[in-house]
């Protein structure tokens, strides 16, 4: 455990950063600006669109969380295929992060609305199966796409989180008698997940930033009912400040939980 000395000292460094001019500046100038907003604003139209607001956060929400939990799930084995697998299972887990990385969201999104699924009614039986209420809808194709930028991006971080676990640890739990499973539940991947945590805190304020684009695909998340209300008020501002704010709000919250965990995992010898 670190020593309660240093850990006031980290503390105080902090604090003191956040002192500088420069710093002290900028924060008086945002203040100065929403405190314009909100006083010289027009907001009548927000208690009208508050329902439908909570509804946009929600749909929000789900998208980052569902995509951030499911593209995990797909990085760990990409990663562990670049690692340790063999070339028929490490070529195609680089290849396929590549190929994600290398292409923009927003083309990966209209190639599965408009393209993959302009073809589902097309095929027999689809139309009577019980996905078509599913497949029909926007929103499962917004959800895959954020899902497979993600596990690509995050394949890529887990690839080098495993590659860097130090081989010491896992030949002392092999020497312990742990089965290979085993090493790799208890010991590989549990330090290549702390190893990874900040990075990973930071592709996932990027997620959040890129869920807006599923509102181009007809889903109604916080940016689409944001984009309502400018085309039904004519107002720019006052809708796109507050979007701003509420980003800033859920981006902060992020960052603490991230922060939380990083904390409540041990970290010596790391």
């Amino acid at each position: 455990m670190a020593h309660p000395a240093s850990t006031m000292i980290d503390r105080a460094a902090r604090t003191s950063l956040w002192l500088k001019p420069h710093r002290i500046a900028l924060i008086a100038i945002a203040v100065a600006l929403v405190a314009s907003a909100i006083i010289f604003g027009r907001w009548d139209w927000l208690p009208n669109y508050l329902p439908r607001l909570g509804h946009g956060v929600v749909v929000t929400l789900a998208m980052l969380f569902g995509s951030a939990a499911l593209g995990f799930l797909f990085a760990v084995p990409l990663g562990l295929a670049q690692v340790t697998g063999p070339f028929w299972l490490k070529w195609p887990a680089a290849a396929f992060c590549t190929v994600i990385r290398g292409t923009p969201l927003l083309l990966q999104l209209w190639l599965l609305y408009y393209g993959l699924g302009s073809l589902f009614p097309s095929i027999p039986g689809i139309r009577s199966s019980f996905l078509w209420p599913y497949l029909r809808e926007a929103w499962p194709y917004g959800l895959a796409a954020l899902t497979i930028s993600f596990a690509a991006y995050e394949g890529e971080v887990m690839r080098g989180a495993f590659a860097g676990v130090p081989s010491g640890e896992l030949q002392a739990g092999r020497a312990f008698g742990m089965s290979p499973f085993k090493v790799f539940r208890r010991i590989w991947l549990p330090r290549a997940v702390h190893r990874a945590l900040p990075t990973l805190n930071g592709e996932t304020v990027l997620q959040l930033k890129s869920t807006p684009l599923v509102a181009t695909i007809t889903v109604v998340d916080l940016y689409g009912v944001i984009s309502r209300v400018r085309q039904e008020t004519f107002l720019t501002y006052e809708p796109l400040l507050l979007l701003a704010a509420i980003y800033m709000l859920l981006t902060a919250v992020l960052v603490i939980l991230f922060r939380y965990f990083e904390n409540r995992i041990p970290t010596r010898g790391v």
